[in-house]
C-alpha cells in the first residue's frame, strides 16, 4: 500500500471502489460553503438592496435527513448574512460561521465542536478557497461545476451543480453507504 494520501484519500493498488464506500461509511459530518455549493454561484440583491438567499429543495431535504440520522452539518459564508443565518435556522444548521475570514478556521472550530477528526469529515468546496479544507478532510467533493483544479483532485466529483443537487447527492451516499437512507426500493412511500 503507498503512504502517499491525496485529497484524504490513501493512494493503493487495492479496489478503488471499495476504498470510497469505506471512507462513506466513516462520515459523520459534512461540511459546505454557502457560496457556490450549497446556494449556488449567484449573489441576489432585493430591490432593498438586501442580499437573499436560498437552497434547492432536495439539498435541504438531505441537509434535514442528515442531521435526524446523527450527522453533524455545517456550513461556511466568508460574507456576514442574515438571509443565510435565516435559511440555516429554517432548515436546522446549527454550526453556522459567517463571516468567515479563513474556511480552514471555520472547518477546524466546527470539527473541534462535533469532537471529530479530520477523518470522519467530508468537505464539500468548490474554489481554491477551499483547497487547505478539502486537504485535511477525510473525504473531499466538488459539484460538477467546481473549477477544474478541484475536479481533478478531489476524492469525489459529484454529478449535479453547486445549488442544484450536489448537497443532496453527497448525504444521501453517505447515508445509503451507512444503511441510513430510507428512501429506496421496497422502503419507498412505506413499501408496496
Amino acid at each position: 500500500m503507498s503512504e502517499f494520501n491525496y485529497f484524504g484519500i490513501q493512494l493503493s493498488d487495492g479496489d478503488a471502489t471499495r476504498r470510497l464506500q469505506d471512507s462513506l461509511k466513516q462520515v459523520k459530518a459534512v461540511m459546505m460553503p454557502v457560496e457556490g455549493v450549497l446556494c449556488g454561484g449567484y449573489m441576489t440583491v432585493n430591490g432593498s438592496g438586501e442580499e437573499t438567499c436560498s437552497c434547492f429543495h432536495r439539498d435541504a431535504f438531505a441537509i434535514e435527513e442528515a442531521q435526524r440520522n446523527g450527522l453533524h452539518v455545517g456550513v461556511v459564508s466568508q460574507r456576514e448574512s442574515d438571509a443565510c443565518r435565516r435559511l440555516m435556522e429554517r432548515i436546522g444548521v446549527r454550526h453556522v460561521y459567517t463571516g468567515a475570514a479563513s474556511r480552514l478556521d471555520a472547518y477546524e472550530a466546527f470539527r473541534n465542536a462535533c469532537g471529530l477528526e479530520d477523518a470522519d469529515c467530508l468537505y464539500i468546496g468548490d474554489d481554491v478557497v477551499d483547497v487547505p479544507v478539502l486537504e485535511r478532510a477525510g473525504f473531499s467533493s466538488t459539484p460538477i461545476d467546481g473549477i477544474e483544479y478541484l475536479r481533478n483532485r478531489v476524492t469525489y466529483v459529484s454529478a449535479y451543480e453547486g445549488g442544484k443537487g450536489c448537497v443532496r447527492e453527497m448525504i444521501e451516499l453517505v447515508l445509503q453507504e451507512q444503511g441510513k437512507w430510507n428512501f429506496c426500493g421496497e422502503n419507498l412511500c412505506g413499501g408496496a
